[in-house]
């Protein structure tokens, strides 16, 4: 039990330690050796809970999307606003995980089969979530319409993100709002 305990306190301190290097000097300068140091642990240990660092990484990463995700439990209850909303957060909220999600998800996601495989998955799960919800919204729209609206509204927020990371003046939860209303519309 005590062994599991420590694996447990390590997979905790190397995402702690992740987590507060991203915010601190972004994707390129959370290295494995800096991971390690902040976490206080041996390269091994954390090998024996992560395989990459990008692992750590997007581990953080899912980690703050979940705590800002309306339907947790996946129920299939949410909104699109709600779904909106939540990505409003999520950036709004962590503005340096969300330029790190955005540099994944458009350069970095194809580095690794494991890793763009996992980028892929989390992306169709978005699409499905965004298109059942626009579903729920409109109950006679066919779900290959359904899942074209939710690509062009994931595509634009994901454009937005981008937009906020480079202009700071860009006003992100009204852009985004604005979408939502155009899509109901």
């Amino acid at each position: 039990m005590a062994r599991y305990r420590t694996g447990i306190e390590t997979r905790r301190r190397i995402l702690d330690a992740t987590r507060s290097l991203l915010a601190e000097v972004g994707m390129e300068g959370t290295t494995l050796k800096a991971i390690c140091e902040r976490a206080e642990v041996l390269a091994g240990s954390f090998y024996n809970v992560f395989d990459t660092k990008e692992e750590a990484v997007l581990t953080v990463i899912r980690e703050a999307i979940e705590a800002v995700d309306p339907d947790p439990g996946h129920a299939g209850r949410e909104t699109l606003d709600d779904l909106i909303e939540a990505f409003i957060a999520f950036v709004e909220g962590q503005p340096a995980l969300a330029r790190v999600y955005i540099q994944i998800a458009v350069g970095g996601g194809n580095t690794t089969e494991h890793l763009s495989g996992r980028v892929l998955r989390h992306h169709r799960r978005r699409t499905e979530r965004f298109a059942a919800a626009i579903r729920r919204e409109h109950p006679g729209l066919e779900a290959g319409e359904a899942e074209r609206r939710a690509l062009h509204v994931l595509a634009t927020l994901n454009g937005l993100t981008l937009s906020s990371i480079v202009d700071p003046a860009t006003r992100f939860a009204d852009e985004a709002r604005r979408l939502a209303a155009g899509v109901r519309a």
